[in-house]
């Protein structure tokens, strides 16, 4: 006997049940389509998962938020670091115009702030300053006492050097090791700023004035030495250099030591030139006042860089 099955009927409908439509609105590709009902649903994403230590779903929103927190603190950590970096530089004097201007005036002050051994060394050496490349040594004989520039120079050269004004002259004579020249060195501090030296130096430059013979330093010519008749008809050579970063003419003018007269003198820079056939060019008087010169000025400058150092 065959046993039919009943079929097994619907549950009925209850009346509060809600018809639904549309997609489940628990997932997001169920949200709500456009208005209008026409086109692609409006999706949006639901908050992301993440995983804890026991693999258990847990969302990312601390997570980022921690995130967030973080980088918010290295953007302000870093912009104080460069609001520092920036408040540094301001704070620290730039090298420049300000340290050149301190130089510069440093510079002017030393004739009364060094002892004249530093300025004037009782002994000079030139290694390689002589003719061929000879080795010279200059002594100091006699220092002038500190001066104006009235009675150092001829009327031409203290006209041309009015310009930057005369603070304070400072001389010395010096002889070499065998006593046969005498060369007077000077340092003209003078009252004009970094303008009036860089104008004075391109006249000097251009017009060609360290090579006029009426244009000549005086040479200091101290008693009982043997630069006592070094006098102003004993002038061989010279050489004038118009500094620019300190306030300072350096000058040197070389003779015999026996006091002959000189015709026709010749500037340093002529009497050095190779093959020049001049007595005080064979004579090496142009590397005497070049020479000298050359390595007073390298020694004053050495006094500036010492006086102007700042402590590490």
């Amino acid at each position: 006997m065959t046993t039919r099955l009943r079929p097994i009927p619907a549950d009925p409908v209850s009346p509060q049940a809600e018809v639904r439509t549309g997609p489940d609105p628990t997932y997001s590709w169920g949200a709500p389509v456009a208005p209008g009902g026409a086109g692609r649903p409006f999706v949006s994403l639901g908050e992301p998962e993440g995983y804890d230590d026991r693999a258990r779903p847990r969302p990312l929103g601390n997570r980022v938020r921690n995130r967030t927190v973080m980088a918010a603190a290295c953007l302000v950590l870093g912009l104080g670091l460069i609001g520092g970096a920036v408040t540094g530089s301001w704070l620290i004097p730039e090298a420049g115009a300000g340290s050149e201007s301190s130089v510069f005036a440093t510079a002017g002050s030393l004739w009364h702030s060094v002892p004249v051994d530093q300025l004037f060394p009782p002994a000079v050496e030139g290694q390689g300053a002589g003719p061929g490349g000879a080795d010279r040594t200059w002594t100091r004989i006699a220092v002038a006492p500190d001066s104006g520039c009235d009675d150092a120079f001829d009327p031409l050269l203290r006209k041309a050097l009015a310009p930057v004004g005369c603070q304070r002259l400072l001389r010395a004579t010096y002889t070499d090791s065998t006593q046969s020249y005498v060369t007077t060195v000077g340092l003209l501090f003078a009252k004009g700023d970094s303008a009036a030296m860089a104008s004075l130096r391109t006249r000097f430059k251009n017009e060609g004035l360290a090579g006029r013979t009426d244009l000549m330093p005086r040479p200091y010519a101290a008693k009982d030495t043997v630069a006592a008749g070094f006098g102003s008809e004993q002038r061989a050579s010279w050489t004038v250099s118009v500094l620019t970063d300190a306030p300072v003419v350096v000058y040197a003018v070389s003779g015999w030591a026996d006091g002959r007269t000189v015709d026709e003198p010749q500037p340093a820079a002529e009497a050095m030139k190779s093959g020049a056939t001049t007595a005080l060019a064979q004579a090496g008087l142009g590397h005497e006042a070049k020479g000298l010169a050359d390595r007073i000025e390298r020694a004053l400058r050495k006094t500036v860089d010492s006086a102007t150092e700042q402590p590490s």
